[in-house]
């Protein structure tokens, strides 16, 4: 291995004077309910109405103020979400299995009652959000999506993510924003019920806050800043790799980004490329500072060689733009999407495609994978058994909590091998 730029790869870390600030607001919310909200709402973003949550007549004035290409991209773009959604709920069947005679076992999956979905605004209004979160819940079975979004500072709120938090399916939407938001979907507050579990991406206060609030309820994931990674052999076309590069490095000045070269002469050439195509973007404010601190080429000895590096970041987006795809397909273990071939995109997946785009950042991907409707499913299991059965396992049982010293429990045993074995009990 060979590093050609260096960069620092910036894992989600806890930061104890958010974490402080965080705890204290979340103390005051759950102490003052939706005064404190409305408090805390005037203070960040000047937003201040007489409801928070809109009507039923607001969302249509919202989705008259779209134009009709924008309902109709966001009917394409939801349209592919739900579709793949549907087709993954298709392969959670529930099961039933006779293990032994008379013992039989069995799981089944049964939907979360109520989500929170959180839907960003901040830099970006990412509307599309909403459908990554929205559209997987009411899938699953979610019964109600309570759905908030920050308001344009002091102006309310952008009418294509109202459109697009409806067109999911959200049951209720409210305009607000920050560790708020999080507090009334978590607390209820007496406005909605308490959410069973919440979703999401934001800014470092939103993630602290539902850092804070696991246990309140469930999470879908905790993410830290965006990344991409990018395996290119020579066959690849460095313009395409630098664009995808720089198209991920827009987000945010600490978003990562990971390029790992087959060669060293198509790393200088992907380089030189970058830095061509950085001089005329035009958010190249963000995107030079996140791609001068947190961007990183190497090149690697062999195609193993370059899976190891990508396994070892595990990024949250991870691009092959190889020769040899289905190789790298079959080998690569730490992702949270990959994007396969020249012909994709990350931007594909964040907008469009139909995959997910709530997706493990901070080398996270080792160990998780994405949302996607199993995300809002609980598989429970359940037993039955024959007396006969209860005979044969209870006797086993018995001694296994004899030797334990847990008597209690053995009695519980006992009691059904002598009543189903016709001793007395």
């Amino acid at each position: 291995m060979r590093i050609v730029k260096d960069g620092g790869h910036r894992l989600f870390e806890e930061d104890e004077e958010t974490s402080r600030y965080v705890a204290r607001m979340l103390r005051e919310l759950r102490a003052r309910g939706i005064d404190a909200v409305r408090e805390y709402s005037r203070t960040f973003d000047e937003w201040d109405p007489p409801d928070f949550e809109l009507s039923p007549r607001e969302i249509d004035e919202a989705i008259g103020r779209c134009g009709d290409q924008v309902v109709a991209d966001t009917a394409f773009c939801q349209g592919n979400v739900r579709a793949f959604a549907e087709a993954q709920l298709a392969t959670l069947i529930p099961l039933e299995t006779e293990i032994r005679p008379g013992v039989v076992l069995g799981h089944k999956h049964i939907p979360v009652s109520c989500v929170g979905s959180y839907v960003p605004g901040g830099r970006y209004p990412m509307f599309g959000s909403a459908q990554m979160s929205i559209i997987p819940a009411k899938v699953a079975g979610v019964d109600t999506v309570i759905g908030c979004t920050p308001p344009v500072k002091g102006e309310g709120y952008f009418p294509a993510t109202i459109n697009a938090m409806k067109q999911a399916g959200a049951d209720r939407i409210f305009v607000l924003g920050g560790v708020q938001a999080l507090a009334l979907m978590a607390y209820g507050m007496g406005v909605v019920d308490p959410a069973d579990m919440l979703c999401g991406a934001g800014n470092r206060f939103v993630a602290e806050a539902k850092r804070q609030l696991f246990g309140q309820c469930g999470l879908d994931l905790l993410a830290g800043p965006t990344e991409i990674a990018i395996i290119a052999d020579d066959s690849a076309d460095p313009a395409l790799v630098a664009c995808d590069l720089l198209g991920q490095a827009e987000h945010d000045p600490n978003s990562g980004q990971f390029l790992v070269c087959l060669s060293a002469s198509f790393a200088r050439r992907a380089l030189a490329e970058l830095e061509r195509q950085l001089e005329v973007l035009p958010t190249k404010d963000i995107a030079g500072a996140s791609w001068r601190d947190n961007g990183r080429v190497l090149v690697a000895e062999s195609r193993d060689e370059a899976i190891a590096l990508s396994d070892d970041w595990a990024p949250e987006h991870l691009e092959i733009h190889v020769e040899d795809t289905d190789y790298y397909h079959a080998r690569l273990r730490n992702y949270g999407s990959l994007f396969i071939g020249e012909e994709t995109t990350v931007a594909y997946g964040d907008k469009a495609i139909g995959t997910n785009h709530i997706l493990p950042t901070s080398r996270s991907a080792r160990y998780t994978g994405g949302v996607w409707v199993g995300k809002f499913l609980k598989t429970v299991t359940y037993q039955k058994m024959t007396p006969a059965a209860s005979v044969e396992v209870g006797t086993v049982t018995a001694r296994q909590c004899e030797m334990e010293r847990m008597l209690a429990h053995a009695i519980t045993a006992h009691v059904r091998t002598e009543r189903y074995g016709g001793g007395d009990v």
